[in-house]
């Protein structure tokens, strides 16, 4: 377990990682991965907390599952790996940006940028059976991913949670809403994004609340791939 994050999410989450539930997941997980095809692969499970350290995080993006077409996930909420199709939620993602911030639009799905700029984009569920949606559910993930979400609150720096859809504002319950900042809308799915996702600007909005905080504001703009 020791520097499974190689950063300081190891010190952070190394007391929540040693409880009885987060080794019986792991565990689970080891069977998982050996009797049935897992998405993310496992090499990217933790690839959210590699790819932006505790310390600076400016904005959270919760997502419910990992994808789990073959190839997809990469171990960030709403994140494809390069050369996969750009799933639906995501497309209307990348509208809103650009109508929100003027960024072009990229032509693959990897927000592997967005983690190096303080976006850390986690799942509450951090893996999937391939083909069975919410298959991993109930096994102990969402105990470890509150409690990240517990320890982002203590956090003397403050952070904005963006939560699309229900599922996601279910979490606002953990978060300190006068020292954070919280953007709810509608999930950015194509049956609710014209429900109050599109024009919902959570991006302007973000860099708005990180600015009078004296933070440097998030780079949105998602690099084409070379």
């Amino acid at each position: 377990m020791l520097h499974m994050f190689g950063n300081d999410w190891d010190d952070i989450l190394k007391e929540e990682m040693e409880k009885p539930y987060f080794k019986e997941l792991m565990s689970w997980l080891d069977v998982e991965y050996e009797q049935h095809t897992i998405y993310p692969p496992r090499d990217l499970l933790f690839q959210a907390f590699r790819l932006t350290p505790y310390s600076e995080v400016k904005a959270v993006i919760l997502g419910q599952d990992p994808y789990h077409g073959a190839g997809q996930a990469e171990g960030l909420s709403f994140s494809v790996q390069p050369g996969v199709k750009v799933p639906p939620s995501l497309r209307n993602i990348y509208i809103e940006l650009q109508e929100d911030t003027g960024a072009p639009i990229p032509k693959h799905g990897s927000l592997v940028s967005w983690g190096k700029h303080g976006v850390l984009l986690l799942n509450t569920a951090l893996t999937v059976r391939a083909g069975q949606a919410a298959s991993h559910r109930g096994k102990g993930w969402e105990k470890f991913t509150d409690a990240v979400i517990r320890l982002l609150n203590e956090r003397p720096k403050p952070i904005v949670f963006i939560l699309w859809g229900n599922h996601a504002a279910e979490k606002e319950v953990l978060i300190n809403t006068e020292h954070h900042a919280i953007i709810r809308s509608a999930h950015p799915s194509p049956f609710a994004a014209r429900k109050g996702f599109f024009g919902s600007r959570p991006f302007s909005r973000t860099n708005d609340f990180l600015t009078e905080q004296g933070q440097q504001p998030i780079d949105w703009t998602i690099p084409e791939l070379t």
